[in-house]
């Protein structure tokens, strides 16, 4: 049995603006009309003996994740929440627990959640060539064949080849200077490290209680803890709190003698900046990668998208320039590795357009905020086919709800009301009140909101179909 492992935690803070941490890369339509967790998701389906596939992620992402995966009808054989963040190592030792726990030592086939890879059949092909290895005890990972002198990755030097396929690793390198890396790349001896492995989940365990003994104790209590939630597995977080943060590389990989890399030639990217983005996107005869409603006099080699409105640029040349409906980016793209001290920033401000869209996603549905003063909020609200609000109630604010779309089933204290299109209700403060969409197609309301604070933590839950406090 081979289960594969999807590690959906980070949240690709140099894909700004588009990638927030509410909203992080994975989860967005970057390359095509899936999302690159849909896209990894998929490239497993076809491969012998395969299962559904096992995602770790943070809390904040759960509903997300799982109803990305419904829409592929590729249901998630278990979507573990990390009370926090503590690298791969941690992340992967709690799957292969869940793992032996769903089966006699399956092997593990970790896949981040956020690469495109172009040709899935060598993908395919290439976890083929890793069962045996996997199954002999080897831990293998994919080194990607290198195309340049890459200097923002990391990498492996190939040592003897194996009989059964693959080679032996000689060492982990870090990532060079350009002279280091261009000799790496004219060896022929050295791949890029892609972060993807394969092992049996008993194995893993096995070495990491050799170099990592106090971090599998924490990732065993946290896993002792675990309590299952609908679709989620949760872990005890004080204990997973105290678990030592490493990745498996430093963990693992770098210290065990059975350490074997298989090489690939897939079309492997893992979309780490803006400039990753132009590389693989679909160029014009003058080099640009347009995306949304753009129009451009004298502009080559650059990435220009809108998300919101119409983005004009004239006379610029190897730029990026990224549009929302609350920011814009404009860089050179030999800067683009720089759009991560923009977030550091928009976090030290205490700035919401780190963390949220104006568009914020729910398990329900969404919400856009489509204007906001001192005493009143205006609201766009999206809820989805079936789905229903928790019974609820403000201390600050008012609200009045007016459906544009749709049918809705409003509970007002004791009162149960049925609206259909341009019928509204006023929602007075303190009163007790839920929203719901008995229909078949998305409901949509605009929410007016008004009184003396109108932040999202104004909510006292009496009751909630997703189990938030």
């Amino acid at each position: 049995m081979l289960i594969p492992v999807i590690l959906s935690g980070g949240s690709g803070s140099r894909l700004w603006p588009l990638s927030r941490e509410m909203y992080p890369k994975q989860l967005l339509p970057l390359v095509n009309d899936t999302t690159m967790l849909q896209d990894t998701a998929l490239r497993t389906a076809g491969i012998a003996d395969i299962t559904p596939p096992m995602v770790v992620c943070n809390e904040e992402h759960r509903f997300m994740v799982a109803e990305q995966l419904r829409q592929l009808d590729m249901p998630a054989s278990a979507v573990i929440l990390e009370p926090c963040g503590r690298n791969t190592a941690p992340a992967i030792a709690v799957a292969a627990l869940e793992g032996l726990a769903q089966g006699a030592n399956p092997l593990l086939l970790v896949l981040p959640a956020d690469h495109v890879i172009k040709d899935v059949e060598r993908f395919q092909a290439a976890v083929a060539a890793g069962v045996p290895l996997a199954a002999a005890g080897k831990l293998a990972t994919f080194g990607v064949v290198p195309t340049s002198a890459e200097t923002g990755y990391g990498y492996i030097k190939a040592g003897e080849p194996l009989d059964a396929g693959g080679y032996r690793i000689e060492r982990f390198v870090e990532k060079p200077n350009r002279a280091t890396a261009e000799q790496y790349l004219a060896s022929g001896d050295y791949y890029w490290n892609s972060g993807m492995f394969m092992f049996s989940a008993q194995r893993y365990l096995d070495e990491l209680e050799q170099f990592a003994p106090q971090m599998l104790a924490a990732c065993r209590e946290a896993y002792s803890q675990v309590t299952r939630d609908k679709d989620f597995t949760r872990l005890g977080a004080e204990a997973f709190a105290r678990c030592p943060s490493d990745s498996i590389d430093y963990a693992v990989m770098e210290k065990t003698a059975d350490a074997v890399v298989i090489p690939l030639d897939a079309g492997w990217n893992d979309v780490g900046s803006w400039s990753a983005l132009w590389e693989i996107g679909a160029r014009d005869d003058a080099g640009n990668v347009v995306k949304g409603d753009v129009l451009l006099q004298g502009v080559s080699n650059s990435y220009i998208a809108a998300q919101s409105r119409l983005v004009a640029a004239v006379g610029v040349c190897d730029h990026v320039i990224v549009e929302t409906a609350d920011a814009v980016l404009v860089a050179h793209k030999d800067h683009v590795q720089e759009v991560k001290t923009i977030v550091n920033l928009l976090n030290t401000q205490a700035r919401p357009e780190s963390v949220f869209h104006r568009k914020v996603y729910r398990p329900w549905g969404a919400y856009e905020s489509v204007d906001v003063d001192e005493r009143f909020q205006v609201k766009r609200i999206t809820v989805n086919p079936g789905a229903s609000l928790s019974l609820q109630m403000h201390h600050h604010r008012a609200e009045h709800w007016i459906v544009v779309k749709g049918t809705a089933r409003v509970t007002r204290e004791a009162e149960v009301v049925l609206l259909a299109e341009n019928q509204s209700i006023y929602i007075p403060l303190g009163v007790a009140h839920r929203l719901e969409n008995p229909g078949v197609i998305p409901l949509e309301l605009i929410e007016v909101q008004s009184g003396s604070y109108l932040g999202e933590d104004d909510i006292v839950r009496f009751e909630d179909t997703y189990g938030r406090s």
